[in-house]
C-alpha cells in the first residue's frame, strides 16, 4: 500500500509538473497572485469547495462546466454570472441552462469573509474548477489568476462562441482554433464529460427517429428507457454523462468514446478524424497521459481572452457588478 501511495504521489507531481512547463510559455498571467493581498484565498476556496462536494457529488462537474462556459463565450470574466438586470435583460445565463451559481456564491461569499473585495469571481471560478479537478479525479494543477471581472454579459453571444453538442469535428476543431486552442486541448478537455450529466434534448437526435449506427445499439436502448421521443412541451430528463463512475472525473470518456458509449454528436465527432480518433485511444489507453494533457489545457483555457490590471473590476457578489 505504501509503495502504491508513493507512486501515486510521483505522477500527481509529474501532472503538475508537467503542465506547468507545457503551458509556461504561452500564459500571460502570473501564479501567486493574491499571495500578498490575499494569501488565504486559494485555501478557503479549496475547502468550501471540498465541503460543497461531499454534501453533493455533482458540484465538481456544475464548477468544471461554468469555468468552461465562462472562457468560451467572451473570456474567462465571470460574465456567465451575471444576472438579469433592468440593464440587461437577457445575460449569457438566461441562454442555456447550467448548474452551479449557488455553489460560487457560497465561495465566494467565503472568500469575501477573509479579503473583502480582493479576489475576483472570475479567478474564484478558475480555482473552483481546479479544486473540482482535484476532488473528483485526485490530481491537481497550478492555476494562474489575476483576472478582472467583466462588465458586459449577452446571451446572444452564447451562440455565436459556444461549441454546440450538435457540431462535427470540422465545426469543433474550428471552435477552439478560435479561441487559440488545438486539437490536444479539444480532445483532453472533452475527458470532463466522463463526470456530470445531460439533458436528454441534447442528444436524442441520435436516438430519434432512428439509432445513430454510431452508437453502442445496447447503449441506446438503455437511453431511451429515460429518454423518450422529443415532444413539444414535454420535461426535459437528464443522464448521467458516462454510465460507467459518473462522479469520478477520469480517462472514462476516452473507453465510452472507444465503445460507442457517449452521448453527444461532438462526442462521437472525435472518433471520425484520424488525428482526433488517434489522440481519443492515447488517453484511453493512458490515464496519466491524460491528466497532463487535460491539466495543461485547463490552465491554457483559463488564459483566454482575460481582463487585466485597471479592465473590469472585481464584483462583491458575482451575479451583479458594482454599483
Amino acid at each position: 500500500m505504501d509503495k502504491m501511495v508513493k507512486l501515486t504521489c510521483v505522477q500527481l507531481l509529474m501532472v503538475a509538473f508537467q503542465a506547468t512547463l507545457i503551458t509556461m510559455s504561452s500564459a500571460e498571467l502570473p501564479y501567486d497572485f493574491y499571495s500578498s493581498s490575499c494569501p488565504k484565498a486559494e485555501e478557503t476556496i479549496k475547502n468550501v469547495v471540498y465541503n460543497l462536494t461531499d454534501a453533493n457529488p455533482s458540484i465538481a462537474a456544475a464548477l468544471i462546466r461554468l469555468h468552461f462556459h465562462d472562457c468560451f463565450v467572451m473570456g474567462c470574466d465571470a460574465s456567465i454570472l451575471l444576472n438579469s438586470s433592468n440593464a440587461n435583460p437577457q445575460p449569457e445565463k438566461s441562454a442555456i441552462p447550467l448548474a452551479g451559481y449557488e455553489a460560487v456564491d457560497k465561495i465566494k461569499a467565503a472568500v469575501e469573509a477573509v479579503c473583502p473585495l480582493t479576489v475576483s469571481c472570475a479567478d474564484v471560478l478558475a480555482f473552483a474548477a481546479r479544486d473540482s479537478v482535484s476532488k473528483s479525479a485526485g490530481f491537481s494543477y497550478h492555476v494562474r489568476s489575476g483576472r478582472r471581472d467583466g462588465n458586459v454579459s449577452k446571451a446572444s453571444s452564447v451562440f455565436t462562441n459556444m461549441p454546440s453538442p450538435f457540431f462535427g469535428i470540422e465545426d469543433l476543431v474550428g471552435s477552439f482554433t478560435r479561441k487559440g486552442l488545438n486539437v490536444d486541448d479539444l480532445v483532453a478537455l472533452s475527458g470532463a464529460h466522463s463526470i456530470g450529466v445531460a439533458h436528454c434534448s441534447g442528444f436524442t437526435n441520435r436516438l430519434y427517429p432512428e439509432v445513430d449506427p454510431t452508437m453502442d445499439a445496447a447503449y441506446a436502448t438503455d437511453l431511451k428507457k429515460t429518454c423518450p421521443a422529443p415532444v413539444s412541451g414535454a420535461p426535459d430528463p437528464v443522464v448521467n454523462n458516462s454510465a460507467v463512475a459518473p462522479t469520478m472525473l477520469s480517462n472514462q470518456f476516452f473507453k465510452n468514446a472507444v465503445a460507442r458509449r457517449v452521448l453527444f454528436t461532438s462526442d462521437a465527432a472525435l472518433l471520425t478524424r484520424n488525428d482526433t480518433a488517434a489522440k481519443v485511444q492515447e488517453n484511453a489507453g493512458d490515464s496519466l497521459l491524460w491528466k497532463v494533457r487535460f491539466a495543461a489545457s485547463m490552465v491554457k483555457m483559463g488564459n483566454i481572452e482575460v481582463l487585466t490590471g485597471t479592465n473590469g473590476q472585481v464584483r462583491k457578489f458575482c451575479g451583479a457588478i458594482n454599483s
